[in-house]
């Protein structure tokens, strides 16, 4: 089936606020689902922007182009000046690039963003192509992410910082630096350990139009945050035609204009864009949590540019059944029992699917257990989540609320690590019977949320959704897709 296909009567959500109270958990019946979600986000947006920076038109297929975060980058793109032509039904983007220099007024615009963070941090590192200021803002939530990393570096290249609210948030006026101060070799800036690592990638996808195409070298000496997230930006940096040149541990990194010529960034180019590997992990947690499903992910394999397209390895290591193949990723099958291991998992390669994996580990049980889940001693160990502080929501102590409400505990800070927690189901495991009290789940206007905690619902009754809308953020079709579950 297609992203966004529903079917009458089954899941649906819509308009702001509200509630979305989900069907009794499926009966296993020994089906399989095949599914394409709609196209990465994190892709879609790394595209945009380049395409908008190229010269000549750029043919985008299969783009995210129906989420929230889309529709923001869309608009200040064509804000700063690029043509874009969006085709709903053929999922197809047109953008005619401006040629590497922004077409904005000599006084500047103002770019509101709502709580799009990749557009925020990608938009202001844009600041380098312009000839006139770029303010930053978004909503109240925007408005407490921290940006200041990123704004230290670009002021470190000549740039005018001016933050018009808290001395580290949006909104920020950012005046691009004078045209004489990226000579020679080009810019060159370094970063130590960041909260995100998008604030790495913005001035890698610059790289290719600024200093007359001689790039940007960024020298990283502490850990690299979401280093897939990097690779991924590289990946599709190198395959569009620019030049990429990196260590193998990511410590130096030059990204400039290719050699010219068709094909070679600043040119236009036409790309498909990836399904988005982080939305799929909520149709393979829910082949992990349904004894007897299998679910088939079309469009991605273990080539995919995003790191949560290895997900499914993750589940794997909890006793699911994965197959690999060229073109789709199988969890599941006829076969599998339900029965989840715990896990110690790493997640800093794809921080996206952290909550995802939360939602499966809650209903995991020791060998023995039933499939129900939440065995004694049932304890999975997550790490590498400290970016999750400072998403739409503070995901960790959001994760700790609501799957508290069904018996589930959440430690944090092991070991003295506050990018690490545990996760325990109750003794006995979460109760599933019909008869259980009804739980209300809080979403905090986090798309991401919503749709994990979609996944308790697979297993146990009574499960109801606050604001189930906000999952339109990413992926406005979510909720008829979730009805083929049922």
């Amino acid at each position: 089936m297609s992203a966004g296909a529903g079917k009458p009567g089954g899941v649906q959500a819509s308009g702001g606020g509200g509630e979305l109270r989900l069907p009794d958990p499926p009966v296993p019946n020994g089906r399989t689902l095949s599914i394409r979600v709609p196209g990465s986000k994190s892709l879609t947006n790394r595209a945009l922007l380049l395409a908008a920076l190229a010269e000549g038109e750029s043919v985008l297929r299969d783009a995210l182009i129906d989420a929230d975060d889309a529709r923001r980058m869309i608009e200040a793109l064509r804000q700063l000046g690029a043509g874009i032509d969006v085709d709903e039904a053929a999922r197809v983007v047109r953008v005619r690039g401006v040629g590497g220099r922004w077409r904005v007024p000599s006084e500047g615009v103002t770019l509101n963003l709502n709580n799009a963070g990749t557009a925020t941090r990608f938009l202001a590192a844009s600041v380098l192509a312009s000839p006139a200021p770029i303010t930053i803002d978004g909503n109240a939530r925007m408005r407490e992410r921290p940006i200041r990393e990123l704004t230290d570096v670009l002021a470190m290249l000549g740039c005018g910082v001016e933050f018009l609210g808290s001395a580290s948030c949006p909104p920020v006026r950012l005046t691009p630096p004078p045209a004489a101060s990226a000579q020679g070799a080009g810019h060159s800036a370094q970063f130590g350990t960041t909260q995100s690592g998008q604030f790495i990638s913005a001035l890698l996808l610059m790289g290719p139009f600024v200093a007359e195409g001689r790039g940007v070298t960024l020298r990283l000496t502490g850990e690299v945050t979401s280093a897939s997230y990097v690779r991924m930006t590289l990946g599709l940096l190198a395959r569009l035609g620019a030049s990429v040149q990196t260590s193998e541990d990511l410590s130096l990194i030059r990204v400039s204009a290719g050699e010219g010529g068709r094909g070679a960034l600043p040119d236009g180019f036409d790309l498909a864009i990836e399904p988005d590997a982080s939305s799929a992990t909520y149709f393979a947690g829910a082949a992990a949590l349904l004894p007897g499903l299998t679910v088939r992910l079309e469009g991605l394999s273990a080539r995919s540019l995003q790191g949560d397209a290895m997900f499914a390895q993750t589940l794997a290591r909890m006793g699911v059944p994965v197959l690999m193949e060229d073109d789709a990723i199988l969890v599941g099958g006829a076969s599998w029992d339900g029965r989840l291991s715990p896990i110690l998992a790493d997640m800093s390669d794809m921080p996206d699917a952290a909550m995802t994996l939360a939602s499966v580990a809650a209903f995991s049980s020791v060998p023995g257990g039933g499939a129900g889940g939440g065995a004694s001693g049932a304890t999975s160990i997550l790490r590498g989540l400290r970016t999750l502080r400072v998403k739409e929501t503070d995901r960790i102590a959001a994760m700790q609320a609501e799957l508290a409400k069904i018996g589930v505990r959440i430690e944090t800070n092991v070991g003295g690590d506050p990018g690490s927690i545990t996760i325990t189901p109750p003794e006995g495991g979460v109760a599933c019977d019909a008869g259980v009290a009804p739980v209300q789940f809080a979403t905090y206007d986090d798309h991401r949320m919503a749709m994990s905690l979609a996944l308790v619902g697979l297993r146990r009754p009574n499960v109801v959704i606050q604001d189930p809308a906000c999952v339109g953020k990413t992926y406005a079709g979510f909720w008829g897709d979730w009805t083929t579950l049922y």
